[in-house]
């Protein structure tokens, strides 16, 4: 394990922590810290020396056994004591060792002079520290931290007590993925049956496989006998002149604890649908039919005044405009900007959200939430939702400054002006045939002559012989009806439509306020989710 796959490994869980801020058990990231901090401090300290630890229970054999790989009573100092208390170090090659020791916080130290393997100059530190199911806590506390310290773990079992479920659960397979430098050591063979030894070795084999230390090594041993021991020294030898061990105990801390955070998860691909459906409630949240159906029913009445009869549409202008009533324009006219350009600086006049809307709001908003949040843990889940309450505070001005800035596109149309002249000629017509009409009856009263009525001949029709005012008056008449319902039919028909494009209009604005506020919130913090999940990976050793 190389010094740049570790930095790599550090770097990632070091990312993973700061993505995961908030997001994550405080715990959690409090491991984090502590494993990146213990790093740190592992590799400022000597890098020539591996530190191998002996664990175990009570009775294991653990000092006879580091005894009888020092080939000297380096434990006798202990033996009036039931159990190790302290930790105890014996050293090869002390040149750099004091401050890692001092780090380790171990105290009690032998100076190795004998080599530990023929032929080899080591630079090791071997620990004999006290057991884990120790009565005294401070003693199992001593053990529990140096396990999260050393090199090289040692697993000491006896076999009596190496089916112990305390020990495995509490203990091995909390380590599982240290199984680079983890060695199990099954001591006191001796007092096996022979026979019984590969028996023995593949059960506890089998359960360490339990634990998640799949391929750990089992070496059969006996202190008192020497059993072993030339092999179990081998190995450890190897551990130190590799010069490896250290690094590799730092990536396995480092996938320990990412392993811890993957249960964070990976966001789910939401679908369409999802962001249909928030948008459709956010629409009807937004009275977007209603201010469609006010653009409709605004562009009939302002038709009506300018093409209806003229005898009769002034009474339209007596009604107030369904546009003008919600405080919206009409839209750009001639070049000039209507109050469109300033819709963001005032309120429309729509009435509040109803108790039903805001439901309809609140649901689709957090539909989108759940869909979202779709495949990540607690954490991530509770910040998504956070967003979406505070969207759902911010959606009802949000919305209705988005309808005060649309463009309805109700504005006048080209038709308006000459249906308009057309109905002042036939009004004007009917006006002067009137008059005409009333001349001969009028004149004679003021002592004047009165004008000979033309009739209406050559037409071989049911015209011929009719006054011609009176047929001005009449087709006067029912030309400005027939020109206002022709009006009306076509600005029915246009209201429609404008009705409709209106309604595309605002929903595009819906849309709109539904990415800013709700989608893209949401989505960024998806990434963010996404972004921890990819770091995780990378520190656990893992490309995502």
């Amino acid at each position: 394990m190389s010094e740049a796959t570790v930095d790599a490994l550090l770097g990632a869980l070091s990312e993973a922590a700061e993505l995961g801020a908030g997001r994550v058990p405080r715990d959690e990231l409090e491991a984090v810290r502590r494993i990146a901090a213990s790093a740190s401090e592992r590799r400022a300290l000597s890098s020539e020396h591996t530190v191998v630890g002996f664990f175990g229970a009570t009775g294991s054999g653990k000092s006879s056994l580091m005894n009888a790989l020092a080939g000297e009573a380096v434990a006798r100092t202990h033996v009036r004591r039931p159990t190790t208390s302290e930790p105890l170090a014996a050293i090869w090659n002390p040149h750099g060792a004091s401050a890692l020791l001092d780090w380790l916080q171990v105290r009690d130290r032998r100076i190795m002079e004998r080599p530990f393997a023929p032929g080899q100059e080591l630079s090791l530190i071997l620990l004999d520290l006290p057991d884990f199911d120790s009565v005294a806590v401070e003693h199992r506390a001593i053990a529990e931290r140096l396990a999260g310290q050393v090199d090289v773990l040692v697993w000491v079992v006896d076999p009596q007590k190496y089916a112990d479920a305390v020990i495995h659960r509490d203990f091995i397979a909390p380590l599982a993925t240290h199984a680079s430098v983890t060695t199990a050591v099954l001591n006191q063979v001796d007092r096996l049956p022979e026979a019984e030894v590969g028996h023995v070795v593949e059960s506890l084999r089998g359960l360490l496989r339990g634990d998640g230390l799949e391929g750990v090594q089992v070496l059969p041993v006996s202190a008192t006998t020497g059993a072993g021991i030339d092999v179990l020294r081998q190995r450890i030898a190897r551990f130190a002149a590799e010069r490896r061990a250290a690094s590799q105990r730092l990536a396995a801390d480092v996938r320990g604890i990412a392993a811890r955070l993957e249960h964070a998860g990976v966001p789910g691909k939401l679908r369409s649908a999802d962001a249909q459906a928030l948008e459709r409630g956010l629409a009807a949240a937004a009275n977007v039919e209603a201010v469609a159906q006010a653009v409709a029913g605004s562009y009939r009445k302002r038709a009506g005044q300018v093409t209806g009869w003229p005898v009769t549409a002034w009474t339209l202008r007596l009604l107030p405009d369904p546009l003008r009533r919600l405080h919206l324009a009409f839209g750009r006219e001639g070049g000039r900007a209507s109050g469109v350009d300033r819709a963001d600086l005032h309120r429309t006049s729509l009435p509040p959200m109803s108790a039903a809307q805001r439901a309809q709001a609140g649901t689709a908003v957090r539909s989108y939430a759940d869909a979202a949040a779709s495949g990540l843990g607690e954490g991530w889940s509770a910040a998504i939702h956070e967003l979406a309450a505070d969207a759902l505070e911010s959606l009802p001005s949000e919305l209705d400054r988005a309808v005060a800035r649309t463009d309805l596109g109700a504005r006048g149309s080209w038709w308006w002006p000459p249906l308009a002249a057309i109905q002042w000629l036939a009004l004007i017509a009917a006006v002067i045939s009137g008059v005409w009409l009333l001349l001969p009856l009028l004149l004679p009263l003021w002592g004047m002559v009165p004008p000979v009525i033309p009739q209406v001949e050559g037409t071989q029709s049911w015209l011929d012989g009719w006054p011609v005012p009176l047929v001005g008056l009449i087709g006067g008449l029912l030309l400005g009806v027939v020109l206002g319902i022709i009006g009306a039919l076509i600005s029915g028909a246009v209201g429609a439509a404008r009705r409709s494009r209106a309604r595309r209009r605002l929903r595009r604005q819906v849309h709109k306020v539904a990415q800013e506020v709700v989608v893209l919130p949401i989505e960024g913090e998806r990434e963010r989710a996404r972004e921890f999940a990819v770091a995780v990976a990378r520190a656990a050793g893992r490309k995502r």
